[in-house]
């Protein structure tokens, strides 16, 4: 929120000498926080100057320029060359001499141009910083103002003005207006504050103008309105020039100047804190009708756009249609324009959960709506609709009509019971009697002592006060926070990690130390991501709905990290970077089939829970298991002198399987396996202790290219959790033995059908405890292999711990293993 200094000074006494460091000092004072500061940025000598004559004068470029004499106030006029043509002899005009700097910065200075020495330059509003019009120089006539020759110009127009700007949370709506921010100034320093809704009155309508509240589908319980004023004034000339000092207060506090009625609309919006809404009173058909959208309906908004609308959508309307987004954007057909005469005034109190969804649903993110949905006092929207009518009368030359409206079914604040020591418990202070009451009272609260506790009614512009906590917050922030100690708390003595979170940081050390790059994804993805990803077989699956998205389309809890790292990579490979390799570890929602989710009640405010209430909200968590995955693009080593690329692939995600099992003390198996989201055929199960924990393989070539990755990426996913569980909880070191070990080769042949991960876990287990390590070298077909068969060759060490093994001990131990395999597959050792 800019505040204009100017502005704010009229309804609170400011120090003469006012500077930016001390508003922002007595503002953070009270809970605000300083985001900087903004002028106009020009210096003087910036006059007002008079045309006595001019010379159109052709130039060889095409342009025709004016040779101009200005009278400045000086004993001599001065010579101007201006490009523009807007204006007459005698028009007084804005003129910047040698020496000024405007906006930008453009210093001014006498120069030579055009054959002529210019000795200074004739302004346009634009090159002031008044807006962004630049359809020639401003001649003061168009504002309605003749000021004396020589008058300081940057006075005049209030181009002498600075704004604050702070930055307002979001359950302090009330400050998103000069009223607000005034009020809290007076709390912070304890200067006279002047409401200016106090003063702004109209008179009751005597003609009622017809309006009709017919809201069938509140939000919350809520109706959509709860108060409606309405006031018409007649004859207004819409053609009349805003007040410099309005558009300079509007420019500082962010918003261009469009047209004087719409000026004055927005002008009350920033001082009151209500928006207000104007309509061409000529355009309206019959009386106003509050309702919702219906199915299918339209309507055009001011910007020009045909919006569709939705049911839940809150609608001004009349006979003809929808003419007002409620509390966000008006319509094109009942807009005020320059031929607008006489104009009807609307303020309402609209619901903030129904305007902050519309203004969401149609990315209107207005100013009317960002005060809505925060909350806007219900009492202002009177003397708001007051104040732009003394507006219209005073600067359009509008009268005030006796038709009008006024609605309200606005419910006052209930009180809240305070008890007197609740403040010393939550805060750690101890504040007394006369500090409370001084500080709710202060904000505007109604205080009433009662036996031991106070009776408080909040206020009507902070719909934010709902319970104690937050009147202990006002409390402590106007008595001041630095009444509050700085203790630092004691950590209370624990037991570091536990068994799962020391395997989960081995866990990722690992793969970091393998090369790969951690990333961090969302966990907000869409039904498609979960049922592709999530499910190996293709089957449904079960999965967490959000109540209220961020985005409507990726509104579910995933159930698999892949979808978040290969929009990572998406992301990445689209910035240039085509060799990646990432990890993430995080957890995925795994909900039971069935089951209800959610159903426990939350605590209110700061109130701590019972044990029965944690063992309920606990139950209504569906399981949250961590999972890991992996993903390899691009080439796993770089081309170089010397060495050619070597692609990644599917070796390197099982590799990573293989170093995450190490890293946690697990082993994995890996098996011919299938998955809807990998490549046939190049997808492995990985299983442990009996369980299968994950899948590796190559990305659906369609799917990459669907998401515009290469044909080739690699894919891991384990359930880190299920990992873990599968390891051994004590691990028994091996001893390092002194003996050789005596190797051997071992090539059986099989079907090839047959999983060469449960020969090698055949061969191993029949080879017996002298077996030290094995692992599978080749996997030939081909000529002197039987059609449908497969060579499988493995390596096998044998070692004893106690003596040196001989050859027919090692033989003798792989004939076993033979033996073995040729029982469960058929193996016969291969010619």
């Amino acid at each position: 929120m800019r505040i204009p200094v100017s502005w704010l000074g009229e309804y609170v006494d400011l120090p003469e000498d006012v500077s930016v460091e001390h508003l922002h000092a007595a503002l953070v004072r009270v809970g605000f926080e300083e985001e900087g500061f903004h002028a106009f940025d020009l210096s003087g000598p910036v006059v007002v100057g008079q045309v006595l004559e001019f010379t159109p004068e052709a130039q060889s470029n095409g342009k025709t320029i004016n040779w101009c004499q200005v009278d400045v106030g000086e004993a001599e006029p001065r010579g101007i060359v201006c490009g523009a043509h807007n204006f007459v002899v005698g028009d007084k005009v804005v003129v910047s001499l040698p020496g000024a700097v405007l906006p930008g910065p453009f210093p001014i200075a006498a120069r030579k141009t055009y054959g002529h020495v210019s000795d200074g330059m004739i302004a346009s509003a634009r090159e002031l910083g008044l807006g962004e019009e630049h359809d020639g120089i401003l001649v003061l006539s168009s504002l309605g103002l003749d000021p004396e020759v020589g008058v300081d110009a940057i006075e005049l127009l209030g181009l002498n003005d600075f704004a604050v700007e702070i930055n307002v949370t979001p359950d302090r709506g009330y400050a998103l207006s000069v009223r607000g921010v005034a009020r809290e100034y007076s709390h912070s320093t304890g200067a006279a504050f002047r409401d200016p809704a106090a003063v702004a009155t109209v008179a009751e309508p005597v003609e009622a103008f017809s309006v009709t509240i017919d809201d069938t589908a509140p939000i919350r319980g809520r109706a959509g309105v709860s108060v409606f004023e309405s006031r018409v004034v007649r004859g207004i000339d819409a053609t009349r020039p805003t007040p410099p000092w309005m558009v300079a207060r509007l420019a500082l506090a962010g918003v261009r100047s469009i047209s004087l009625p719409v000026d004055i609309t927005n002008y009350v919006m920033f001082e009151l804190g209500q928006p207000i809404h104007g309509y061409d009173l000529d355009t309206l058909t019959g009386g106003i009708t509050i309702r919702r959208a219906t199915a299918g309906e339209t309507f055009e908004t001011l910007d020009g756009k045909v919006r569709a609308l939705d049911v839940e959508d809150l609608l001004v309307t009349d006979e003809s249609g929808p003419i007002g987004l409620a509390g966000v954007m008006g319509g094109a057909k009942t807009e005020m324009s320059s031929s607008t005469t006489d104009v009807l005034i609307e303020a309402g109190n609209w619901e903030s959960v129904s305007i902050a969804r519309t203004a969401r649903r149609h990315k209107l993110p207005s100013e009317a709506a960002k005060r809505y949905e925060r909350g806007v006092d219900p009492l202002v929207a009177a003397p708001a609709v007051a104040r732009v009518v003394q507006l219209l009368v005073d600067l359009a030359g509008g009268t005030a009509d006796t038709l009008g409206s006024s609605y309200s079914s606005f419910e006052a604040p209930a009180p809240i019971e305070l008890p007197a020591d609740y403040a010393a418990s939550i805060i750690g202070v101890e504040y007394t009697p006369e500090e409370i009451e001084g500080a709710l009272t202060v904000i505007g609260a109604v205080v009433e002592p009662a036996d031991g506790a106070y009776s408080v009614t909040a206020p009507t512009w902070r719909p934010d006060l709902t319970d104690k906590a937050t009147l202990v917050e006002e409390v402590a922030r106007i008595v001041g926070y630095d009444r509050i100690p700085s203790v630092l708390p004691v950590a209370p003595p624990g037991r570091g990690l536990t068994r799962s979170q020391s395997l989960r940081r081995s866990a990722s050390q690992a793969l970091a130390g393998g090369g790969l790059t951690e990333v961090l994804s969302y966990p907000f993805v869409t039904s498609a991501s979960n049922t592709l990803f999530g499910s190996a077989t293709g089957e449904p699956v079960a999965a967490i709905k959000l109540a209220n998205p961020l985005d409507s389309e990726y509104g579910w809890m995933r159930t698999s990290v892949l979808p978040g790292l290969i929009d990572a990579a998406r992301r990445n490979l689209s910035r240039g970077l085509t060799d990646l390799a990432l990890y993430e570890i995080g957890l995925v929602f795994a909900p039971v089939a069935g089951e209800a989710y959610g159903s426990g009640a939350l605590p209110v405010g700061n109130e701590r829970p019972s044990m029965d209430a944690l063992l309920e909200l606990n139950a209504g968590i569906p399981p949250q298991p961590w999972h890991v995955g992996a993903l390899y693009l691009g080439d796993a080593v770089v081309k170089q002198p010397g060495q050619p690329a070597t692609p990644s692939g599917l070796a390197d995600a099982i590799g990573a399987a293989h170093q995450l099992a190490l890293a946690v003390g697990a082993s994995i198996t890996v098996r011919q396996g299938s998955h809807q989201a990998m490549h046939p055929g190049r997808t492995a199960e990985l299983w442990s202790g009996g369980t299968l924990v994950g899948y590796a393989g190559e990305l659906l070539p369609a799917i990459a290219d669907d998401r515009d990755l290469p044909r080739v990426v690699a894919l891991l996913e384990v359930d880190l959790d299920a990992l873990i569980a599968s390891a051994p909880i004590e691990v028994t070191p091996t001893p390092i033995v002194s003996f050789p070990a005596a190797t051997q080769d071992l090539s059986l042949v099989v079907t090839a059908a047959t999983p060469a991960g449960d020969v090698l876990a055949t061969v191993v287990e029949g080879a017996g405890a002298l077996l030290e390590h094995a692992n599978l070298v080749d996997d030939y077909r081909g000529a002197g292999v039987a059609e449908g068969s497969k060579s499988l060759t493995f390596a096998l060490r044998f070692r004893a711990p106690d003596r040196t093994l001989t050859a027919a001990e090692a033989t003798e131990a792989k004939t076993a293993a033979v033996a073995l395999a040729a029982e469960r597959f058929g193996a016969a050792l291969r010619e």
